[in-house]
């Protein structure tokens, strides 16, 4: 893909997706607009409850974003749908439980500006831990046993921020689309592992970073079956189409049976989740991986 015009300007659209979190919401709202740089738009795509989708309706027009209802199928359908929402030359995830340090968005803005087709990842911190090393850490990419680890320095990599990063936007109008069928866990980590092998690069910004309000008890969703599924899913994406070594396939087969005795019945049902989920992805990493090659024989050439 031949980079884009000089001439062309930089426009940030957050794509913030929410569910039932209003209070979380405002404090991200407010953080973004005491940012000195203001992005093109926010748009916020509200997976809510009727009750509490109108406060955030409310929350959207005291904070000038373009509210839209969310499709209402979990995480990732959401991130898809408020990444087309967009107008802007790229598009920068966001979740309603993060706050801002100072220069946040400029330093996002300069980045886009100085490699515009590259996909930047923003690392994370939790409250009171702003002055130390953490939040300066490179996000981490995916394992094939399914886990996150850091990657190594210096090297091409496939980490992803899930909801911190910003991408080109031509990568959603290409068609590409984070993993939908899991309502939330690590398939996210198979998304950053397909857009390495489809030749994007993937940079970390290291000039700002997310605070990251985590609460265990405030998830949207509670279940233990769908992101041991989304691990294992994964991990058979990275080690069976995009980086298909001995190793990482062995590597990922050995999870298996520990989720299965780990899990029992549950177990044994994500495992069978994983591989249908698998089989459907890779019929849909092929076909675009296909369209991505008559597109740009360039990029083809560059997977691994």
């Amino acid at each position: 893909m031949a980079d884009p015009s000089p001439t062309t300007v930089a426009r940030i659209s957050v794509a913030l997706v929410t569910r039932n979190r209003p209070e979380s919401l405002e404090r991200t709202l407010r953080s973004l607009r005491a940012q000195d740089v203001q992005p093109f738009e926010v748009v916020l795509s509200d997976d809510s409850d009727r009750e509490q989708a109108r406060r955030s309706q409310e929350l959207a027009a005291r904070y000038e974003c373009r509210y839209v209802a969310g499709p209402h199928r979990g995480l990732y359908a959401n991130r898809n749908f408020s990444a087309l929402a967009c107008r802007g030359t790229h598009v920068r995830t966001m979740d309603d439980d993060h706050e801002f340090p100072d220069g946040h968005m400029q330093a996002c803005l300069r980045a886009v500006e100085h490699r515009p087709d590259a996909v930047w990842i923003i690392g994370e911190c939790l409250p009171g831990h702003e002055g130390t090393a953490e939040p300066w850490r490179c996000p981490p990419q995916l394992h094939p046993r399914g886990y996150s680890v850091e990657p190594p320095p210096g090297e091409r990599m496939w980490a992803i921020a899930d909801g911190a990063s910003i991408y080109p936007r031509e990568i959603f109008e290409r068609g590409l689309r984070f993993y939908e069928c899991f309502p939330f866990g690590a398939s996210y980590l198979e998304w950053g592992s397909r857009l390495h092998w489809l030749g994007y690069e993937i940079l970390h910004l290291r000039d700002t970073f997310v605070i990251h309000h985590y609460d265990p008890d405030a998830r949207s969703f509670s279940d233990v079956r769908a992101p041991w599924a989304s691990t294992l899913f994964a991990g058979l994406c990275h080690s069976f189409i995009y980086q298909p070594s001995l190793r990482n396939r062995l590597l990922t087969l050995t999870q298996f049976p520990i989720t299965a005795v780990r899990f029992r019945t549950t177990g044994v049902r994500a495992c069978l989740d994983a591989v249908g989920a698998f089989r459907e992805q890779r019929r849909i990493s092929l076909r675009s991986a296909g369209a991505e090659v008559m597109r740009s024989p360039a990029r083809g050439s560059r997977r691994p």
